[in-house]
């Protein structure tokens, strides 16, 4: 049966078309694969990791492929599935909260659509980066399927344009990857697509590296970014949100540089989130006491105690806050934020990362901070730019379909992209309340120009 939706034109960039897609389906591995209970990591487990994450990619035509993009696709997952079987399985919660994926081979979801627009139109339209008013045609919510326990742990749709490009939309359930660990799996996908007979990296399990039993945990650091959470988030319940991507060029980063001291040795990634984070502090105007944070996402490079293999593809990072006063980020030079993001870096060791796991163990996997949060993940350095399934090449953009992560809105991504005028940069997608991002951007358009 085919359902058809017609999108409602979009007020941000006009465009409005219509998607038929066919009933979802579950695509199960070419082959038969062991049946087993597999017990996620301490780091997986968390309660901050139990939710859905979508990412989108958009792919040009090759009007000289016959090819369908949908049957290579959808033969190229049955066939990864063999290899990552555990994403067929299904999350079952255990005692102490602790998750592990029943092997049952039942399958991820599969959507199959058509959409009556050409790539084109979507560029020309600038809807190429979210917030895309059409992901609820792009990227189906198959009812029942967004909770993270007992329901597929993949989700994919396959959308053909009448261009004869296509859209490829997946969502992951986060507990089982990371965004490096979705980058593999991809990697493999594309491969099988072009031809291989297997992954050129294999998958690894090994979940028990970062696994520890609650008798020989040690909690060895302090790490605020689980405790207890007593203040009122600055973005107030139930206030309208707003989201914008914004594209930071080799100049906005120099522009954002000429505001630190010449001196200052910085990373592209410093400077432009301690520029962010201020600009977003005087956006939302807290009361100036208010307790801000900025949450680094980091710690893959720090474990060698043993290393963990290029084919690990669980959860491997931690998430140390930069915390500071309301007034000192509003008030200081860029340096100070700076300086906090450097110093909050240099405490990721393998040691630091081992104490997370035996938190997590020894103190009921609780959930990160949220109040006065932003969240900053950095995808620039993985290959969601090169998901290339043959005829059709790497795709226009690939990367996360919408700003924040299920409820909470201050998540921002960093995502490579070219623009159409084939300049290169980072694109981040930010969610404010309405007013705020009127703030927000008249304290970027202070010093760059990204609009």
């Amino acid at each position: 049966m085919d359902h058809q939706v017609s999108l409602p034109t979009s007020t941000t960039t006009g465009l409005s078309f219509k998607v038929h897609r066919r009933q979802p389906e579950l695509v199960t591995p070419a082959k038969p694969t062991p049946r087993e209970l597999k017990p996620l990591s301490d780091i997986d487990d968390q309660q901050g990791l139990r939710f859905q994450l979508p990412f989108i990619f958009f792919y040009r035509p090759n009007l000289t492929s016959n090819l369908d993009p949908v049957q290579v696709i959808k033969k190229a997952l049955a066939e990864a599935l063999i290899y990552y079987y555990p994403f067929a399985g299904r999350l079952r919660e255990l005692s102490n909260q602790k998750l592990a994926v029943e092997c049952t081979g039942e399958g991820v979801l599969f959507i199959e659509a058509e959409a009556d627009v050409a790539l084109t139109e979507l560029e020309e339209a600038d809807a190429l980066l979210p917030p895309y008013p059409c992901i609820e045609g792009l990227l189906f919510d198959v009812e029942g399927s967004t909770d993270v326990l007992n329901t597929p742990l993949l989700l994919f749709q396959v959308t053909r344009l009448k261009c004869s490009g296509f859209i490829f939309a997946i969502r992951f359930n986060h507990t089982m990857t990371d965004g490096a660990g979705v980058s593999l799996f991809l990697k493999s996908l594309c491969e099988l697509a072009c031809g291989l007979q297997a992954p050129s990296v294999p998958p690894v399990w090994d979940r028990n590296l970062l696994t520890v039993s609650a008798s020989e945990a040690r909690v060895t650091h302090t790490h605020r970014e689980y405790e207890d959470q007593v203040e009122i988030n600055e973005v107030a319940a139930g206030e309208p949100l707003v989201s914008r991507s914004f594209f930071f060029r080799a100049d906005e980063i120099s522009a954002i540089r000429r505001l630190l001291p010449h001196d200052l040795r910085n990373t592209s990634f410093e400077a432009l989130s301690s520029f962010l984070w201020r600009c977003r502090t005087i956006a939302l105007n807290p009361d100036p006491n208010t307790e801000m944070r900025l949450t680094i996402i980091n710690s893959r490079s720090k474990l060698s105690n043993p290393p963990l293999s290029p084919g690990y593809y669980g959860n491997v990072f931690v998430i140390p806050p930069a915390i500071a006063k309301a007034r000192d980020l509003m008030e200081k030079p860029l340096e100070f934020a700076l300086r906090l993001i450097q110093k909050t870096k240099s405490i990721v060791t393998e040691d630091y990362v081992r104490s997370v796991t035996a938190l997590m163990a020894t103190r009921g996997r609780p959930m990160f901070v949220l109040a006065g949060n932003y969240i900053i993940s950095d995808l620039r350095h993985f290959d969601l730019g090169k998901v290339d399934f043959g005829p059709w090449g790497k795709p226009v953009y690939g990367g996360n379909a919408k700003a924040g992560i299920a409820v909470f809105p201050g998540v921002s991504f960093y995502v490579p992209f070219e623009n159409k005028k084939g300049e290169t940069g980072t694109v981040v997608a930010i969610s404010l309340p309405v007013r705020a991002m009127e703030r927000f951007i008249a304290e970027l358009h202070g010093v760059v120009n990204v609009f």
